[in-house]
């Protein structure tokens, strides 16, 4: 092929939307899904939001693609000025969206509103109690895992702590 007629090619694509970014934000893990129907949501428009946020526009089309095919997607957000403003946003174009959680959990928080020791807390949920009494006392901190693994505790108890049974035979 030669050089003009890739020129001439390009040339019959139009022009090129250039993506303003915003100018300023932090980076966030953000939950996306479907506000009603797969088929209510507008694409192009909803990778252009997130490409403002600082996505490349192939992880942005990527990240929307995912959401029309499984119904949920997670996607780091480098540039998040504002999440009300990008649940709006998104949710125009039939999107909806949730942060995913990154704050610190307080361990003896959680322990504590169970009503536990932390010899049962930690035989309950499959902590070492050595752990859990250095991030209580603030010695450390949880790693990232351990954090989540909390904040899963503190929202379903119950569930976490059958998962954590087996069959005695």
């Amino acid at each position: 092929m030669t050089r003009s007629s890739l020129k001439a090619r390009f040339a019959r694509l139009g022009p090129i939307e250039a993506v303003d970014l915003v100018r300023d934000g932090s980076p966030a893990v953000l939950a996306l899904r479907p506000r009603a129907g797969i088929e209510e949501i507008e694409t192009i428009a909803a990778t252009l939001v997130l490409a403002r946020r600082g996505l490349s526009l192939l992880r942005a089309k990527r990240a929307i693609e995912a959401v029309v095919e499984t119904g949920r997607h997670v996607v780091e957000v480098p540039l998040l000025d504002d999440i009300a403003v990008v649940a709006a946003e998104l949710g125009r174009h039939g999107m909806a969206v949730r942060a995913v959680a990154s704050a610190p959990v307080d361990a003896r928080a959680v322990r504590q509103s169970l009503g536990l020791t932390q010899e049962q807390f930690a035989l309950r949920f499959g902590l070492d109690v050595d752990a859990l009494r250095n991030w209580e006392y603030g010695r450390r901190s949880p790693d990232r895992a351990a954090e989540s693994y909390l904040r899963a505790i503190a929202r379903f108890p119950a569930e976490i702590s059958l998962a954590q049974e087996e069959e005695a035979g």
